[in-house]
């Protein structure tokens, strides 16, 4: 018989137990609604694998994790997904958080469940993800996925498996009641654990409260094929609390920062491991629980098994509670569970029990009153740290002192604020600290990431900087040798005559001779009006910059006539050609607004108008002149040229269509100037031309010799969007026959559109 230790501190509250024990069993009726938020545990919240609308059966996988601490959610019956929604969670602030809403058929139809009759037959991993896809968490706490915890890592050896049935809280009864009429579930997942950890030792903890919980599990456990040994300790909180439970049944003390796994332990309440019998035996997850309802507003108090996601209303009205009575309804226990603000919000995977309290069970608070330093805190922690002094550093914002004095391993039990004479909510000032805390924590992770981040940047933008200076250094040591052997090319090689740079020098020299004359003519002109009497060296003066105008004129036509002809320049001609459209058009706005007003100068700017559309022609038949006379270039690129001068064809026939169509729209319109019948006059001409040079140009062009792959490709995009959009209607508007049949059409014109693209690309690839 193993030795029975004790831990340091804990309290005696009343138990109030017997209120919810005097009835057996019982299941609650199916709810006409099922809430199931998708975090039910720690870790990461799971996510959804259903829609709205969706059909499901009983026991069918409804979210998945989605992370390594994360577990799997079932639908609890079987019905129809009629939300996806945030809804109110159990929670202390009163949350919101993602759930899914079923609305149950009353059918309960089951999944196909396969359960194992040997699980020794299974591999050691595979038996822990039947566990897994199960959704098991932990039923007694925090609710820890419990594959984690029975299928550890090499680097843990367990010597200890200690199942927790002690349920030290007052008025929770759950796992009572569960040991009592299923103490032979409890035990095959014991067995279960144990194939899965391989301990030496197996102990259950058991607090002499509890006689007829304890029998029932003695005698069960004689019949299992493992030694599984029953301990009954000393009924005292917090003995359930996991490290209390470890220094109770081993006197090993857990280490700061440390699981029970590390020092070769590992605690299992008995409602958890129940569920993994069944999930094992039978293939069932979790998809229900065992809870205590109690409290003096409650008419008929006892232990329902209720399905996950119930409203607690529900659980309320079957346990007769009396709204007129009811003033505070709690969840869990009296010392660590927390207040709700309504009923609506649903019983998860944790929910172990429901208090609800009448005015004299749960008066309201004292107030709060300053610190006497009494040490009773301090006496009855079973942490064993300094309660009095973490609340000092708790209240002055001192984290940091608080964190050295241990803050992180209090349990939230509530012993200290029980017998704190001043009624100082002692667990509140923990909660909000160890909060605080996580917050900085998170804080300067998120910062020195941030700083990790920064560096990296310099270091990539520094990088950069050296690998450009050295492609700068690189490309002007390649300049210098270039210019060097420019050089030296230059002196080895003959110069050579350049006829551009002769032509343009001629051009300079005929226009300074111009200007000289002109000056001079002028100065000629100047005297003789004023009657100056040295005209004679006036006109020696003229008559000599005649002949060097002559001379340079002379040179000018033999250097052009030396000179090599010079290719039109297509890009200055394409600006001159921009630049007389943009005239016209703003002499026509200059000329609509004269008219408008009727102002004198609308006779000068359709003048103006006739001249400026003469050059806008001129220059454009200028352009398409020179591009149709350009150099053809290499075969590749002669096609490209070929293309664009078509383009640019079509576009000068476009505008010139354009503009006599809206002239003769006009004149039918009624309008009878002269100058928009001389604007058609001059238009038709031209659109001939331009027609006749389009034509030309496409003659020129080569024969199309195989399948345009990129217009397949974009026939069967268009097609296959058309289907989509022709879905998505007949999907919103319902039966429609008419939408039906254009869907039909659209899906048959998307497979001929395939086909043909399928049969260019074989023909494409062929030789």
């Amino acid at each position: 018989m193993s030795k029975i230790w004790s831990f340091h501190g804990g309290i005696h509250p009343p138990e109030n137990k017997q209120q919810s024990l005097q009835r057996p069993l019982e299941a609650l009726p199916l709810p006409s609604r099922l809430v199931l938020p998708l975090q039910q545990h720690i870790g990461a919240p799971a996510s959804p694998l259903v829609k709205v609308g969706d059909r499901v059966l009983k026991g069918q996988p409804i979210a998945e994790p989605t992370g390594f601490v994360s577990a799997y959610l079932h639908a609890p019956t079987s019905g129809t997904v009629v939300d996806l929604v945030d809804h109110s969670v159990p929670h202390p602030s009163g949350m919101t958080a993602p759930c899914v809403v079923i609305e149950p058929d009353g059918e309960e139809r089951w999944i196909e469940l396969q359960g194992v009759d040997d699980y020794r037959s299974l591999e050691k991993h595979e038996l822990a993800e039947r566990i897994r896809h199960a959704g098991i968490a932990g039923m007694g706490g925090a609710g820890f996925p419990t594959e984690i915890k029975l299928h550890l890592s090499d680097d843990h050896i367990i010597n200890t498996l200690i199942i927790n049935g002690v349920e030290c809280e007052p008025y929770i009864t759950a796992d009572d009641m569960l040991m009592r009429e299923r103490a032979d579930e409890i035990i095959g997942g014991i067995e279960i654990a144990a194939h899965l950890l391989t301990p030496t030792h197996v102990l259950m903890g058991i607090e002499d409260n509890k006689p007829e919980a304890a029998r029932a599990m003695t005698e069960a456990a004689r019949r299992s094929r493992i030694d599984i040994e029953v301990v009954v300790v000393p009924t005292k909180y917090p003995s359930g609390g996991e490290r209390q439970l470890v220094k109770l049944l081993t006197g090993v003390e857990v280490p700061s920062g440390k699981i029970p796994a590390d020092i070769g332990i590992v605690v299992q309440n008995v409602g958890t491991l129940a569920a993994v019998y069944n999930a094992v035996h039978f293939g069932k997850p979790l998809i229900s629980r065992i809870t205590t309802i109690t409290g003096e507003a409650a008419s008929r108090p006892g232990n329902r098994e209720v399905l996950i996601g119930t409203p607690i209303s529900d659980l309320l009205a079957h346990a007769g509670v009396d709204p007129n009575r009811l003033t505070r309804l709690v969840m869990g226990g009296p010392m660590m569970g927390y207040a709700l603000g309504n009923a609506n919000v649903p019983l998860i995977k944790t929910s172990n029990c429901i208090i609800a309290g009448a005015a004299d069970e749960f008066p309201p608070a004292p107030p709060a009153q300053n610190c006497i330093r009494c040490g009773a805190c301090e006496q009855v922690c079973p942490a064993e740290l300094l309660p009095q002094q973490l609340h000092w550093f708790a209240k002055g914002r001192e984290y940091d002192k608080a964190l050295n004095f241990n803050l992180l391993d209090c349990i939230e039990c509530g012993a200290c604020s029980y017998v704190c004479p001043s009624n100082i909510p002692l667990v509140q000032y923990y909660r909000h600290a160890k909060g605080e805390i996580r917050r900085e924590q998170a804080e300067q992770r998120k910062a020195e990431q941030a700083r990790i981040r920064f560096e990296a940047r310099n270091e990539r933008l520094e990088r950069e900087k050296t690998e450009k200076e050295a492609r700068r250094k690189a490309r002007a040591e390649a300049a210098a040798k270039a210019q060097a052997a420019k050089k030296d090319d230059a002196v080895t090689s003959a110069p050579k005559a350049d006829p551009e740079a002769a032509l343009k020098a001629a051009k300079t020299a005929a226009a300074v001779a111009r200007t000289k004359l002109k000056k001079a003519e002028k100065a000629l002109q100047i005297a003789r009006d004023s009657g100056e009497s040295d005209l004679a060296a006036l006109e020696a003066e003229v008559s000599a910059q005649q002949q060097k105008v002559a001379a340079s004129e002379a040179a000018l036509k033999a250097a052009e006539s030396t000179a090599p002809a010079k290719t039109p320049d297509i890009k200055e001609l394409k600006l001159a050609a921009a630049t007389a459209r943009t005239k016209v058009t703003k002499t026509e706005k200059a000329l609509a607004d004269a008219e408008a007003k009727a102002l004198p100068s609308a006779e000068k700017l359709r003048s103006s108008l006739a001249t400026l559309r003469s050059k806008a022609d001129a220059a454009q038949h200028a352009l398409a002149a020179a591009e149709q006379s350009a150099r053809p270039a290499a075969p590749a690129e002669a096609t490209a040229a070929a293309t664009a001068d078509l383009k640019q064809l079509k576009s000068n026939a476009a505008i010139l269509r354009t503009k006599l169509k809206k002239a003769r729209k006009a004149i039918e319109a009624g309008d009878s100037s002269a100058e928009l019948a001389q604007q058609v006059t001059e238009l038709e001409p031209q659109l001939a031309s331009a027609e006749q040079a389009l034509a030309a140009a496409q003659a020129q062009q080569p024969p199309h010799t195989g399948p345009d792959l990129k217009a397949l490709k974009s026939a069967v995009a268009i097609a296959r969007t058309k289907v989509k959009k022709a879905q998505k209607a007949l999907d919103e508007a319902g039966d429609n026959d008419d939408l039906r049949a254009e869907l039909a059409q659209l899906q048959q014109q998307a497979a001929a559109a395939d086909a043909a693209l399928e049969a260019a690309q074989q023909a494409t690839e062929s030789p």
